[in-house]
């Protein structure tokens, strides 16, 4: 994606999902500002180019898609779409109920796995998929998200596989 493309891609996503008001947060504070992600992913035409910029992250020789429940899901399936590249999605924990797997597209084992998620800010989400897809046999190549949210360079600490990602913080927050 060139310069120019980014600059528009990040702005129409910020435009999208920056909101501001009164929030609380997880950690019960309260804050002015909230980044709702689940407005750029439900937005089709935005998730499809936001798809668009994170297939070329793509390392060659990945066999699937792996989507993190619940905001890499569509983004997994936007990309499997565009690329006819399959998919596959993470549970935060395997369902307690007919196949009871924490993995769900078809079996894994042995197979070179991009883990996809929306936005990252310390990765223990992406941690925990990745310890999930470990237990399914899957060979985790590398982490592509929509939106890294910490430092550069982006890495997760504790995961030894590179973190690519279409936009950055720095990319919301440009004028």
């Amino acid at each position: 994606m060139d310069a120019a493309a980014r600059r528009a891609l990040a702005a129409d996503v910020d435009a999208v999902a920056r909101l501001t008001g009164t929030f609380v947060l997880r950690s019960g504070a309260t804050a002015t500002e909230y980044f709702d992600k689940y407005r750029f992913e439900a937005d089709p035409r935005l998730l499809s180019r936001i798809a668009a910029a994170m297939i070329p992250l793509v390392p060659a020789g990945a066999e699937v898609l792996a989507g993190v429940e619940l905001g890499g899901v569509p983004i997994a399936t936007a990309m499997s779409l565009a690329s006819d590249m399959p998919a596959a999605f993470v549970r935060k924990e395997a369902k307690t109920y007919g196949t009871c797997l924490a993995v769900e597209g078809g079996d894994l084992t042995g197979k070179r796995v991009v883990i996809v998620e929306d936005v990252i800010s310390t990765g223990g989400a992406v941690r925990d998929a990745k310890a999930r897809l470990d237990e399914a046999g899957a060979i985790t190549v590398a982490v592509v998200c929509a939106v890294w949210r910490g430092g550069l360079p982006a890495r997760i600490e504790g995961l030894d596989v590179p973190v690519l990602s279409a936009l950055t913080l720095e990319d919301l927050n440009r004028p």
